[in-house]
């Protein structure tokens, strides 16, 4: 029998300043969102208004939540004003 591969991702409890961040970016058509490169390690991928790009280094657990988190607030940062 095969055996499943899992991916264990870690647990990270965002903040609501991180969560909202997060919400925003989705209302206006921003996806970050982790990609699996192998069983431990990850990278983002950033859907932004149909337009993807992704991140060129891999995190390892816990560690990509950060940076996905990381990303949605520079997102909502610098556009939060403009949309």
């Amino acid at each position: 029998m095969a055996k499943k591969k899992e991916f264990d991702m870690g647990f990270y409890t965002y903040t609501e300043e991180e969560y909202e961040a997060y919400k925003w970016c989705i209302q206006n058509n921003i996806y970050i969102s982790p990609l699996a490169i192998n069983g431990i390690r990850w990278t983002i991928t950033i859907t932004n208004n149909g337009k993807e790009f992704t991140d060129p280094n891999n995190y390892p657990k816990v560690e990509i939540w950060r940076k996905l988190y990381e990303y949605c607030k520079y997102y909502y940062d610098k556009n939060k004003n403009k949309l």
